[in-house]
């Protein structure tokens, strides 16, 4: 792990991650419903997790297990106790609580924890991505370090939805190394909850809000997150 800098402060970060031969992105690309993940654990040399489906309809949650039990990327699937009794909320109106086994390999969990990113919500998984929202303790330039180590190992696509630096923390996101466009973007997105999940604001909506096309300002974001992770 690389060590955190005298500056390093406690962030709360989400990521929008994709990476390969991952068996949640491969059965919740083209389907309804998601998945919620509560931990992942090296057992007899494999990856088991524990994981709940999701889904409008129980018809639409059993066919997203039934996914899961096909795929050629899991090695075993059984029910679980359920863990929405627990009080814990699950998007959708119905659920089942899984345990999955499958190539600890294939899991881009060891990458991000040993890199100092610790999980601080179930890991969600839909639409053939997975949002991991991390606290870690870094500062600017090492968080992209720490990302880039994980992009190369895993040979994964990473990219920041959203960073929230402690209150009264230093300025980590300098927004003044922003053009004025992008900071008016960036800004926005944040105020309208954009980088919230479920988000409350469309990228269409935002760039309407603007009076610009959705290209142009999904591009004004990626280059003011690029900006403020130091990476241009």
């Amino acid at each position: 792990m690389v060590p955190p800098s005298q500056s390093a402060v406690g962030l709360r970060v989400t990521l929008d991650i994709w990476h390969p031969d991952c068996w949640t992105l491969a059965v919740t690309e083209d389907r309804d419903g998601g998945l919620l993940g509560h931990g992942v654990y090296p057992i007899d040399g494999a990856a088991t997790g524990r994981f709940t489906v999701y889904g409008e309809t129980d018809s639409s949650v059993e066919r997203l297990v039934a996914a899961i039990r096909n795929s050629p990327l899991t090695d075993s699937v059984w029910e679980a106790d359920r863990l929405d009794a627990t009080g814990e909320a699950v998007p959708g109106s119905a659920s089942r609580a899984i345990v999955v086994r499958y190539a600890m390999e294939n899991s881009i969990n060891d990458a991000l924890v040993s890199r100092g990113f610790i999980p601080d919500e179930p890991v969600r998984m839909h639409g053939g991505r997975e949002y991991w929202t991390v606290i870690v303790e870094t500062d600017r330039e090492t968080l992209g370090e720490r990302l880039d180590a994980v992009r190369a190992e895993k040979d994964a696509e990473i990219r920041i939805e959203d960073i929230v630096v402690p209150r009264g923390g230093p300025g980590v996101l300098p927004t003044d190394d922003l053009s004025e466009r992008q900071r008016e973007v960036f800004d926005l997105a944040r105020r309208r909850n954009y980088y919230a999940w479920p988000r409350e604001a469309s990228a269409a909506e935002l760039a309407e809000e603007l009076g610009i096309a959705k290209t142009t300002l999904l591009e004004h974001l990626r280059k003011a997150e690029a900006k403020l992770l130091g990476h241009e």
